[in-house]
């Protein structure tokens, strides 16, 4: 049988994933297209692709799930083959058959494997029938609250709630005591509704200090299947990774062996074809319990890249021609060590809150030997609240894994992001923390660590506001004298007509504010995006970056968002009515759960709003009565928009 033609491929995908896989394409000589929403007509993504389709619509439910639209685009731009990234429909089967009956190869599994993985259920099933160790749960067919409640309390609380066809830790819910269930199951079930379409869950039991170890599997369609190393993905926020590794730290070449043949036996008894992930909750003991088969390219496929030095969306295009995989299970390398962390725009001081906004400034680390940034926005792009909020991927690789740690470091240092709150300064925090660089790994590292990770904020220093003043009085001149530009007292020299050089600057940082006054004699020097400094004999270098009334000034490792204020205008700020409940970001309310004239217990649900497809409770901070409701569902509000207004009692 010939090979099929590929020449042209469609990335049914955004952001980063899809950036990444055309550039493998490009690079392979394909020609690439890019599907769009109608809020992404000038995405990165789009502007990257040889040919953009637009499917309309602003919602994932309206764009990137329409699966008659995104083959409509593929069969109009000449496209013979669709890669799905991931998330959206990716572990969708019924994507995967209306792309085989268009006449179209999907760089996937076949819908069988789909069918059998994809539903964790389903999974779990057959992994039981095939004797792998699963964790003890419910994955039965009955969905209501009763049928949940009897199988929490014959596993025993603490439980995980999941969606059977879900992934990304949405529709995931951790539930402490029966108390907590009916909201829980209601929340998550929209939550994997809204995501992928179907509602279903299943229950496990939530074990404690388990590591989060995954295989990355390989066949094709030949019946050749083998694995990839592993990775430990065990830092985890919200259920969703945030660093990843490869190797896994302290796998023994015994049980990676052992890990690795179990998971292509579950790829072979599925008729598995492409690139998937068999996913195992590992313990202290060493014993690996099946959690899940994800049946496509993972978030964190770059570190296995790093480590074996090869190209896994070319391997999927390879085999999506009928090629052989090019190696044997002996011939996997398997050279020094890989982390990736993952950059999101959210507010980790917030509960981890997504953020919107635009990208006022945006400078990614160099790449070079060891270094690889894969993003999907650029500096002006803006994050809008209908997707997931993950800006790119920083990946480094060392001879070792202490290597790759710093160089990492690094990267996170050269970074440069202001204009929306990020987890960038987080990232920092956990790469240099003492227990990471030991290699002290299991999926309650934040939690335990949250003090060091999530630091209260703390007063900044004189010698901090001394510089930042020092590179607002330098870096804009103007600031002295903004109505005469000609005017001594707006040149930045010693000319005063016998007047000392004096200003007074008001600064805002982080919520903290200082007047202060600057004279002549400065110790710190503005030289282009670098502030100079000197301190007790020892001088530094600072980035210090302008974006008119804002500096963005590299500080102890952080970069810190100063702006000017006028203090007579921040007497308003008091104005705001008392007992009014805003919108903590954009996006929709779903469920509105008060009415006018109820009274609420401290704690209660009142509003509940989605944004970048995870839901967020808005809750009464006290006792009270709701004296005015500002929202209605289905509504699109805005950050900072009134929503409640709880009179307290």
């Amino acid at each position: 049988m010939s090979a099929p033609v590929l020449t042209t491929l469609l990335v049914a995908n955004r952001g980063e994933i899809a950036c990444r896989v055309m550039r493998t394409a490009k690079a392979l000589g394909l020609t690439t297209v890019a599907v769009h929403s109608a809020t992404d007509r000038d995405a990165r993504h789009s502007r990257e692709a040889d040919i953009r389709v637009d499917l309309g619509g602003s919602k994932a439910a309206d764009s990137y799930l329409k699966i008659d639209k995104i083959i409509a685009a593929a069969q109009a731009s000449g496209a013979q083959a669709i890669h799905p990234g991931y998330g959206f429909l990716s572990e969708n089967a019924g994507f995967a058959r209306a792309i085989e009956a268009a006449g179209l190869i999907f760089l996937g599994p076949p819908a069988s494997a789909i069918d059998a993985m994809g539903s964790k259920s389903a999974a779990k099933a057959l992994m039981e029938t095939a004797g792998v160790p699963l964790v003890p749960g419910y994955h039965g067919e009955a969905q209501d609250l009763d049928t949940f409640r009897d199988a929490c309390e014959r596993i025993g609380y603490p439980v995980l709630l999941k969606a059977t066809a879900g992934g990304g830790g949405k529709g995931m819910k951790v539930v402490e005591d029966v108390s907590q269930l009916a909201e829980a199951l209601a929340s998550a079930q929209r939550e994997a509704q809204s995501s992928f379409g179907d509602s279903r869950m299943l229950v496990e039991k939530y074990l404690l200090k388990p590591r989060h170890v995954e295989i990355q599997v390989f066949a094709d369609q030949h019946g050749n299947c083998l694995y990839l190393n592993e990775r430990d993905c065990s830092i985890q926020r919200r259920h969703q990774k945030v660093v990843e590794e490869a190797p896994a730290p302290g796998l023994s070449a015994e049980l990676r062996r052992a890990m690795g043949e179990a998971a292509v036996r579950s790829a072979q008894a599925i008729g598995y074809v492409g690139a998937g992930t068999v996913e195992f909750l590992l313990d202290s003991r060493g014993e690996f319990f099946f959690m899940e088969m994800n049946t496509r390219l993972q978030v964190e496929h770059p570190v296995t890249e790093a480590i074996t030095g090869l190209d896994l969306v070319a391997w999927q295009i390879r085999v999506a021609r009928g090629e052989a995989l090019p190696m044997t299970q002996d011939q996997v390398p398997l050279i020094g060590h890989a982390i990736e962390v993952r950059l999101y725009a959210e507010d980790p001081g917030n509960d981890f809150l997504p953020a919107t906004g635009r990208l006022d400034l945006y400078r990614e680390s160099v790449e070079g030997p060891g270094r690889r940034v894969d993003s999907g926005v650029e500096e002006g792009d803006e994050i809008s609240p209908f997707y997931d909020p993950m800006l790119g991927k920083l990946i480094a690789w060392g001879e070792d894994r202490e290597q790759a740690r710093l160089r990492l470091l690094s990267m996170l240092d050269e970074f440069a992001i202001g204009g929306l709150k990020t987890n960038i300064n987080f990232l920092r925090r956990i790469v240099g923390h003492p227990a990471f660089a030991a290699a002290e790994l299991d999926t309650g590292f934040i939690p335990r660590y949250q003090e060091q990770l999530l630091p209260a904020p703390a007063d900044l220093s004189d010698e901090f506001w001394q510089a930042a003043a020092q590179a607002f009085a330098q870096g804009q001149p103007s600031v002295l004298r903004a109505d005469d530009p000609s005017s001594p007292w707006a040149i930045n020299s010693g000319l005063r007509a016998g007047l000392p050089k004096e200003i007074t600057l008001h600064l805002s940082c982080e919520s903290q504010d200082r007047a202060l006054t600057l004279g002549d004699v400065s110790t710190a020097q503005l030289k282009g995006e670098h502030l100079l400094t000197e301190h007790n004999g020892v001088r530094r270098q600072h980035r210090a970056i302008r974006r008119g009334d804002v500096l963005y000034l590299q500080w102890e490792g952080e970069l810190r968002r100063v702006e000017t204020y006028d203090p007579i205008a921040a007497v308003e700020s008091s104005h705001s009515h008392q007992g009014g409940l805003t919108a903590p970001m954009n996006g929709s309310i779903v469920r509105v759960l008060v009415e006018a004239g109820q009274t609420v217990e401290a704690g209660a649900q009142l509003v509940v709003l989605e944004a970048m497809k995870m839901e967020h409770s808005i809750r009464a901070p006290h006792a009270g009565v709701i004296k005015a409701l500002y929202c209605q569902e289905g509504e699109m509000v805005s950050e900072g928009s009134a929503l409640v207004e709880l009179e307290e009692a």
